[in-house]
């Protein structure tokens, strides 16, 4: 039990780092991003996605945008250029990093001695096992490049 509180305690303050440097970048970069060479990246669907909801929703999307992969640091970031309250960001900052460091420090931590096992007994069988996660993570990366290519541009023009 210590290991796992000292593995949340750690990324609980990388979150808050990161996460918050993500947001004052946001926040010092203003409406400027959009005119900046950063435009195409906050034009992304995604950033477009987050920035709608953060607007419909404002702080509890911050807060659970850290239970997704990949949506937090757009959220984050638009909460700064949208210049989101400290006094509504910070809980939101606090609440969602805590549940994030508790997963990936508990999951983390399980899968790492899972994978430490497998290869003390059985090293083919952890070695299998890297390969084939390494080759559906390929696969996945693969699947949606395409997938975003093959879709048609929304824009409307």
């Amino acid at each position: 039990m210590d290991e796992i509180a000292l593995a949340a305690g750690a990324l609980y303050v990388i979150v808050l780092l990161r996460a918050g440097g993500t947001f004052a970048v946001g926040w010092l970069a203003g409406a400027g991003a959009r005119r900046s060479r950063f435009a195409e990246r906050t034009s992304s669907a995604k950033f477009r996605r987050a920035e709608r909801a953060i607007q419909r929703w404002g702080a509890p999307v911050v807060a659970v945008s850290f239970l997704t992969v990949g949506f937090q640091t757009a959220a984050n970031f638009l909460a700064g250029s949208m210049r989101m309250p400290l006094p509504r960001y910070l809980p939101a900052l606090f609440v969602g990093g805590a549940a994030w460091a508790l997963i990936y420090a508990t999951a983390g931590l399980g899968v790492l001695k899972g994978l430490g096992r497998l290869f003390a007994e059985q090293t083919a069988f952890g070695v299998s096992a890297v390969v084939i996660l390494l080759l559906a993570v390929c696969g996945l990366v693969v699947y949606r490049r395409r997938r975003a290519m093959a879709a048609p541009s929304s824009d409307g023009d």
